[in-house]
């Protein structure tokens, strides 16, 4: 099964499953990134939109359109948009930080989706994706060869990486 069918079929029971979670990685993530109320952030794979509560100005993608739902009733302010990591809708260096939280290991070419997150980030950067994922090897080597400088974060589920440009 297609992630983003899979992701559309579990959409209504997602934040049960996963927002506690979120919320402790999103918590870790705020105090390492520097957010003004004009910040323009973009949240890859943003699911429900759990990942993009910021008090800035965001932007969400992901491929499932029915988890995409759940967000813009959630953050109507926000801008959310069906798309793929692999190939983002925006010209480079439109944002001046990009996350991605726990949706990394789901990317079906991983190494380009960091690379199109690079292309259209400035400064700073947050990627997380799970400790047990049979691609977290994979992963790890490409943060480390796309980016110089990194802080990496062990939390319960997930290694987080922040990257300040």
């Amino acid at each position: 099964m297609k992630k983003d069918v899979y992701y559309n079929t579990i959409a209504q029971g997602y934040d049960r499953l996963h927002e506690q979670e979120q919320l402790r990685k999103l918590e870790i993530i705020k105090k390492e990134l520097k957010i003004t109320p004009q910040t323009k952030l973009l949240d890859v794979g943003c699911g429900t939109g759990i990942s993009s509560w910021f008090d800035c100005i965001v932007t969400g993608i992901d491929p499932s359109e029915e988890l995409l739902k759940i967000a813009r009733k959630k953050h109507p302010k926000a801008t959310f948009i069906q798309a793929s990591a692999e190939k983002l809708p925006f010209p480079d260096h439109s944002f001046d930080v990009v996350i991605s939280l726990t949706a990394i290991q789901n990317f079906s070419d991983i190494e380009k989706g960091i690379q199109e997150m690079k292309r259209v980030g400035k400064k700073q950067f947050a990627i997380s994706y799970l400790k047990k994922s049979s691609k977290a090897e994979h992963i790890e080597t490409i943060i480390k060869q796309l980016f110089l400088s990194t802080k990496r974060i062990e939390e319960d589920k997930d290694i987080i990486f922040i990257f300040k440009e």
